[in-house]
């Protein structure tokens, strides 16, 4: 399809070194226009494949073996239910994790599940399984002995059968959901029916022997692990009491449980809190007794004193005593008897009371000196065991890397045992995720084949088939078809289109002023006018690619519809290879062209009247040796310009450009060239050289003009634009 063609640009003058080229513009036609002009064009050939592949389509539908589909739907959960508060070896999975659920379908699709369903089904050495799925029996694994297979070709031929089932097997997840469809698809429907639901549950065997397999891994692997950590923890302990017994570290056990557990304390440790706690105790019971006994010194005023009750009745009765003696010495002297008597009472009171007062300052200080000795002794014993504990810290360095072994390694056996106890738990239970849903039923009608489905396929594909051909013979066909393919595909101007007339001669058609063939020359030579200022060109030449193309006609009936215009017309046949105009005036080519060329100087005697078609021609005289010659010399261009005197268009009947050196030559001698193309004729590759060569002689092409042009056969089918042959052929 030829979406860009090239396009002539205007010839230069002459004697300029540049050579007009062929350039490539944008084509404006629409695309879609493009595209309906090659389906209208081709619509046979695209009808012909779509009713070919539709025809080839139902042939092979009604030729199928109708197979039936079975449906099993399974619900996958991302986790099982819960029986026991104990997880599983395998991780969770997390809702977003969609990992989880390609694996599942990737697991529905493997192979061992296929064997394994094939192997339940007793598919192996089914020999009508094999040949209902046209499986190639002539392996060695297929031998048969006795009408069964061997025993020895068993695996291979599960293998195979496995194989068949994936093929025909599908899984479909149900979108945003958990249900995912289980389909197998063969020639019997029954037989469907128990593949999709033993492939649905062998599907959950597997999944809960893979659960129970990975919990049995893990509790095989914990119980060596706990062995190991086991003796990891005795060996770790015996080296703790072995270290402790030569060091003699001796520690109390840890009292309490839980959170108010006490870690194990040494006996030095305990010795020294008591011991302290005891020290503290004596040093403040020594400084209350020095207090109590710097107190006593001080006679009668201390405080043990006046508490004492013995004291206290004597100074008592001393008060007693002094105050009765008081009462004598008003009225009596001293040496009174009984004054006498009682202050010798109070005399041995007072004696008393020292006594008492001395002996409770001694049993003051007594408690003083018990109480200072016994914090001495405290004192040094602390000291004392200071110095075993700092020793006790020294040699327990090593002793606490022990311990911490223990704790460590009592602490991993308790956390593996703990597991150890949870997955025993945990794999008894046998929960699955998976379950069946909705179980497949026996097909009550084949799924395939489908007849409207296959029918629409097949007019597809036999629309794609056509446009492929329209469009490589598009591609390949170059023919000019139609009037808008002149400029498109050659790059020239169109004049107009010429009608093909059959059972009449172009001459007779021409003295017919009602016939199509004049309708179109008029609108030629009214494209014409348009073409210089001063309209129709007064010399012009008309050739085409090659001979019978239609030029000598158009040539003849341009020079026909000037000369019915009232201008002053002579025809000059160029050809002189093969001429052709003295057959239309009914003369010999005696004299003409040739030998004005060759030297001949009288015009008038070399040409004759056309006077039915009111016009003079110029017949192409004497074939001469070799035309080319006569033509490179300045003879062709007096003789124009010698006819132009006389006549107001001179019209040259040029020979075809291809072969010839003639033509460029006569083109470049006149005012403007009208080439002639053929309608469905010539490929246009070689009209553009022929082009290329008249655009290098420095010729002026005006326009190109399709000859023997047919409606019927253009790319639109219109009954061409201006009319003629419209209702004509009718009747």
């Amino acid at each position: 399809m030829n979406l860009v063609s090239p396009t002539l640009r205007p010839a230069t003058p002459a004697g300029t070194p540049n050579l007009p080229a062929l350039v490539t513009p944008v084509d404006k036609t629409s695309v879609i226009r493009q595209y309906l002009r090659i389906a209208l064009r081709w619509r046979y050939v695209i009808i012909g494949a779509v009713v070919a592949c539709a025809i080839i389509g139902l042939i092979v539908t009604l030729l199928m073996t109708p197979r039936y589909t079975a449906t099993s739907t399974i619900e996958i959960s991302r986790e099982a239910s819960q029986v026991t508060n104990f997880q599983g070896v395998e991780r969770e999975t997390s809702v977003a994790d969609q990992e989880f659920y390609q694996t599942q379908y990737g697991l529905m699709r493997s192979r061992v599940l296929a064997e394994r369903v094939a192997t339940q089904l007793r598919l192996v050495d089914d020999k009508a399984f094999f040949e209902r799925f046209s499986v190639d029996q002539d392996k060695p694994a297929f031998a048969q002995t006795n009408g069964r297979y061997t025993a020895a070709g068993r695996a291979e031929r599960q293998r195979v059968a496995g194989e068949v089932l994936l093929k025909n097997v599908g899984v479909e997840p149900t979108r945003l959901s958990r249900l995912v469809a289980i389909n197998f698809t063969s020639p019997d429907p029954v037989f469907s029916q128990k593949v999709a639901n033993a492939w649905a549950e062998h599907f959950i065997q597997t999944n809960l022997e893979r659960k129970i397999q990975a919990t049995s891994y893990g509790r095989n692997l914990l119980q060596r692990e706990l062995g190991q950590a086991k003796e990891r923890l005795d060996e770790s302990q015996r080296q703790l009491v072995g270290y402790a017994e030569q060091q003699r570290i001796i520690n109390l056990p840890a009292q309490g449980s839980g959170e108010n557990q006490t870690a194990e304390r040494s006996i030095v440790a305990d010795e020294l809190a008591s011991l302290n706690t005891a020290l503290s105790q004596a040093t403040a019971d020594r400084i209350q007794a020095e207090a109590r006994f710097r107190e006593a010194g001080r006679a009668g005023s201390s405080a043990e004193a006046l508490r004492n009750q013995a004291i206290n009745m004597l100074r008592q009765r001393r008060a007693e005593a002094a105050a009765d003696y008081q009462k004598l010495m008003v009225q009596f002297e001293p040496d009174y008897p009984p004054a006498r008597a009682l202050q010798s009472q109070i005399d041995q009171l007072d004696r008393s009371i020292a006594r008492e007062e001395s002996r409770v300052s001694g049993s003051v200080q007594a408690e003083y000196r018990q109480a200072a000795e016994r914090e001495n002794a405290l004192r040094q014993r602390v000291e004392g065991l200071k110095s075993n504990y700092l020793d006790l810290r020294r040699r327990s360095i090593q002793y606490n890397i022990y311990q911490q072994e223990v704790d460590t390694n009592r602490a991993l056996y308790d956390g593996l045992l703990q597991r150890f106890k949870e997955i025993g738990v945990a794999g008894g239970v046998g929960v699955n995720n998976v379950a069946i849903v909705d179980p497949a039923d026996v097909p009550q009608k084949p799924s395939s084949p489908r007849m409207l489905i296959n029918l629409a396929l097949s007019l597809l594909v036999g629309l794609a088939i056509g446009a492929g051909l329209a469009f490589a013979l598009e591609q390949m066909d170059e023919a000019i078809a139609d009037p808008g393919e002149v400029e498109r595909r050659l790059g020239l101007p169109l004049l107009g289109s010429v009608p093909k007339v059959e059972g009449v001669a172009p001459r007779d058609a021409l003295l017919d002023r009602k016939s199509d063939l004049v309708d179109a020359y008029l609108a030629i030579q009214t494209s014409l006018g348009f073409t210089t200022e001063h309209g129709v060109p007064r010399s012009l030449a008309v050739t085409s690619t090659r001979p019978a193309e239609g030029k000598s006609t158009t040539a003849l009936a341009l020079a026909t519809m000037l000369a019915r215009a009232h201008k002053k017309v002579i025809l000059v046949d160029g050809d002189m290879r093969s001429p052709s105009v003295h057959h239309l005036g009914g003369v010999d080519h005696d004299r003409g062209l040739s030998n004005y060329l060759a030297g001949q100087d009288d015009i008038a005697q070399l040409t004759f009247e056309m006077q039915d078609l009111g016009l003079t021609a110029m017949s192409a005289g004497p074939i001469p040796p070799n035309a080319a010659e006569l033509l490179t010399g300045h003879r062709l261009q007096l003789l124009v310009a010698k006819l132009l005197e006389t006549y107001d268009h001179v019209v040259i009947d040029s020979p075809p450009v291809m072969g010839l050196a003639d033509a460029p030559l006569i083109a470049s001698r006149v005012e403007g060239v009208v080439y002639a193309v053929e309608s469905h004729g010539i490929r246009s590759s070689i009209v553009k050289t022929a082009l290329q060569r008249l655009l290098s002689a420095n010729a002026h092409i005006l326009g190109g003009v399709l000859t023997k042009f047919e409606a019927r056969k253009a790319h639109y089918g219109y009954g061409y634009e201006y009319g003629y042959g419209y209702g004509r052929d009718k009747g």
